[in-house]
């Protein structure tokens, strides 16, 4: 019942057609002694409430922080965007532009997007900003972004929208379901209010995030409080 249930979920939109056809498999199975129950019976084509995206394990947050904290071959900017949006649910667009005027090294802290307040930075992620740091005093530019590339080292723009999209294809995970891992964990166990104070988003935009049910598995590990 958990695969057919995450199987309708990979494509929200197309859950109806989708349970048609599962419907359709497993009433043939049935009636030809293949299965001895129909597991799709019972199941509505209504999109269920509550979030439905994709998030990581457990054991992939893991691998994919040890990977990011440990592995120095890693580029840096795939490091950056990862850590920052596992630990503190910050978005592509958040990261690209983000400033080095927007760090303050003093406190450990960083100015992101529409966050209200900064955000301390915990060790492990502090360590790989600094490391990104480094590999933008390496282009010689006057870029005031963190994240420069050949692209935009001789100008003052952020990195493409395009260029951010594929960052992360090393490790296969794209930013989104970082970031929605994070927010799942930080909705489902927070005040919804609190959490989109924090993040600068609107009550909403929070509420989306809010699971009926989520798997012991899907639940995301508690390495910042972010």
């Amino acid at each position: 019942m958990h695969d057919i249930d995450a199987f309708l979920a990979v494509l929200p939109k197309g859950r109806a057609r989708r349970l048609t056809i599962v419907g359709q498999f497993f009433r043939f199975a049935k009636a030809h002694k293949i299965v001895l129950v129909d597991p799709a019976r019972g199941l509505s084509a209504k999109t269920p409430k509550g979030f439905t995206g994709q998030t990581i394990t457990l054991e992939q947050q893991r691998v994919l922080f040890r990977r990011w904290t440990t592995d120095p071959s890693v580029h840096p900017h795939e490091a950056l965007l990862g850590i920052l949006a596992l630990l503190h649910g910050a978005s592509s667009n958040e990261v690209r532009r983000l400033r080095a005027t927007d760090i303050d090294p003093v406190n450990r802290t960083i100015r992101r997007g529409e966050r209200p307040h900064p955000v301390p930075v915990d060790p492990a992620s502090w360590s790989i900003l600094q490391r990104c740091l480094a590999h933008r005093e390496t282009q010689r530019t006057d870029n005031p972004h963190v994240m420069v590339t050949k692209g935009t080292k001789a100008g003052r723009g952020p990195a493409s929208t395009a260029y951010v999209s594929h960052v992360l294809d090393p490790c296969g995970v794209p930013p989104r379901m970082l970031r929605s891992t994070r927010l799942v964990d930080l909705v489902n166990t927070l005040d919804p209010k609190l959490v989109a104070a924090a993040f600068g988003m609107n009550p909403e935009g929070a509420m989306f995030y809010l699971a009926d049910h989520i798997d012991d598995g899907r639940l995301p590990i508690r390495l910042w409080p972010g």
